[in-house]
């Protein structure tokens, strides 16, 4: 008998698990007359617990902080700063949860965000997070790249190879962002080059070959199918093997983004024609979907299991 296909997982705090706890207890849905209602903790008991055992990883830190930024009711993040207006988690989580806002909210916004995104790295001195929450900032608000490198140096200063970083630099330099094709580029291969072995950076010329391609999408409105040589190309196949061997192939411990990673390699083996290595890697990724690079193609979430059913053997007999 066929297996019964299991659907994708797409959530946005991927495969951390005390994360998806946490935002699941303060899920709005779940209290009884308003948030916190019946508790013998503040609401943000939880989220404080979670960030001080994430401590020093920086990484994991960075990760937890965006999601929960974007995905807890907002009275959290509001309530801890006022409780404990001197809690560095605070300030920084209270930075992000700003940053992620101030574009919708004006000038005003913008200026009062950056404020507290340089309180809560006067805060935590050595956390590259406020930093980060500052870069996101300047690049929803069109800030030009010669003003942002300085703010991403403050980042990568307190965490060298910092690959959420990397992203967001990749993102701002990008022709969808505030920069152009040869800058992304020359940016990725860079860093690609430099970082050390088991490093997520060996992808970063990969995850800039998803980005152009969904440039040249948004350009056209044609889907990036890989029929041409995008994928294909030398350079393109030089992405890829440095990607498989400096990183998937290493004995590197996972990163807290590794879901995403692994979503653009499993995506761009499928589109250079390599299936014996995309299936390595669909056999790794499991149910952790990302809509980005699949939303590049028609259907992306069919796609994607097609893909992984058919390279892991789960539609066999």
């Amino acid at each position: 008998m066929l297996r019964r296909r299991t659907s994708p997982l797409i959530r946005p705090e991927l495969d951390d698990d005390p994360l998806h706890r946490t935002l699941l207890e303060l899920r709005p849905t779940q209290q009884l007359h308003g948030l916190g209602a019946g508790r013998t903790s503040p609401a943000w008991a939880s989220v404080a617990e979670l960030l001080r055992t994430t401590g020093r990883d920086w990484d994991r830190r960075v990760h937890r902080v965006s999601v929960l930024a974007r995905h807890l009711p907002a009275a959290v993040s509001e309530r801890w700063a006022a409780d404990r207006p001197d809690d560095g988690d605070a300030l920084v989580l209270r930075a992000y949860v700003q940053s992620a806002r101030a574009p919708a909210e004006g000038p005003a916004a913008f200026r009062r965000t950056e404020q507290a995104c340089l309180r809560a790295a006067a805060a935590c001195p050595e956390d590259p997070t406020p930093w980060l929450a500052l870069l996101s900032l300047m690049h929803s608000g069109a800030v030009p790249v010669r003003d942002a490198v300085p703010v991403w140096t403050q980042a990568v200063t307190r965490a060298p190879w910092h690959r959420t970083a990397y992203d967001l630099m990749l993102r701002y330099l990008s022709p969808r962002g505030h920069g152009a094709v040869p800058d992304m580029m020359d940016f990725a291969w860079q860093a690609a080059f430099q970082a050390p072995h088991g490093s997520p950076i060996a992808l970063l010329p990969v995850a800039a070959r998803a980005e152009l391609a969904a440039h040249r999408q948004g350009r056209t409105g044609l889907a990036e199918l890989g029929a041409s040589g995008h994928w294909t190309e030398p350079a393109a196949v030089r992405e890829i093997d440095t990607a498989l061997s400096r990183w998937f192939h290493s004995a590197a411990t996972p990163h807290a983004e590794a879901v995403i990673d692994l979503n653009v390699l499993a995506f761009a083996l499928t589109r250079a024609h390599r299936p014996a290595e995309a299936g390595q890697v669909f056999q790794r990724i499991g149910r952790h979907m990302t809509h980005h690079p699949w939303d590049l193609l028609p259907e992306p979430e069919r796609t994607f299991l097609y893909w992984r059913d058919q390279l892991t053997g789960r539609s066999r007999k």
